[in-house]
């Protein structure tokens, strides 16, 4: 299906996931709303797809945390470009840690993020999408939202979170022009890693030797999802790495 014209708001484009997705959609044609706090990163990513692609961008400053900030994020996308037909929730934190010891508002912080950011993306683009009867939602869930690990307990909560709004949302507008698709990466190298402040993980960490996902791996699946037929509903996809350093 082609996409050319299309408008998508991106949320934490500034790095990793987001920002790679918004480089893919708009390879396709597809005008971008690019979401994010780091707004120096933004208009460097701005610059990059004007320049290299046949798609427009705006530049958004957005704490997903605020309502008021994700529905000015609807408010600007709509003014620039007429419509929204493409949501890709990404922003998110992964602040691993033990429960014992007690990161509480590292666990606040995920769930604000992770979750009520989803929520207030929802909220703002859902009664456009609902109007044209048209739109694609993807939900950036993780493998941390099907399997739970002991230092990832609030990070999986919140992904699990996110994983039972798509299936949610996916029933509810099975009847209508939405479509829904949760991606669940596994472990890809961005800088969600580096914002992890307990030593007990980040010790864990030293004794992994994995190879990573990168970041347009996901955005490859995204793109995947919003290119199929209109009466192709690709409702999840999971993807991970294919082995583990010292595997046959």
């Amino acid at each position: 299906m082609t996409l050319e014209g299309k408008a998508a708001i991106i949320t934490g484009a500034s790095s990793g996931i987001g920002e790679a997705t918004a480089l893919a959609l708009a390879n396709l044609g597809v005008n971008v709303a690019l979401a994010a706090r780091r707004t120096d990163r933004l208009e460097e990513l701005k610059v990059k797809i004007e320049n290299n692609t046949n798609a427009k961008a705006i530049v958004v400053k957005t704490d997903v945390t605020s309502k008021t900030d994700v529905e000015n994020l609807a408010k600007e996308t709509k003014t620039a470009f007429g419509n929204i037909d493409i949501l890709v929730n990404n922003a998110g934190v992964m602040l691993l840690s033990y429960l014992k010891n007690d990161a509480i508002d590292e666990w606040i912080q995920m769930v604000d993020v992770n979750v009520k950011g989803v929520l207030h993306a929802l909220h703002a683009v859902l009664p456009t999408m609902l109007e044209q009867n048209e739109g694609h939602i993807i939900n950036i869930s993780s493998v941390a939202g099907h399997e739970v690990a002991p230092n990832h307990s609030v990070y999986s909560a919140t992904k699990y979170a996110v994983k039972a709004l798509s299936m949610s949302m996916e029933k509810e507008f099975s009847r209508t022009g939405i479509r829904v698709t949760n991606i669940s990466p596994g472990a890809v190298a961005t800088e969600l890693a580096q914002h992890i402040t307990d030593e007990e993980v980040l010790e864990s960490f030293a004794d992994q030797k994995i190879t990573f996902l990168q970041a347009e791996d996901i955005a490859n699946a995204i793109t995947y999802s919003v290119t199929q037929p209109k009466h192709v509903h690709v409702n999840e996809i999971i993807v991970r790495p294919k082995m583990f350093l010292g595997q046959v």
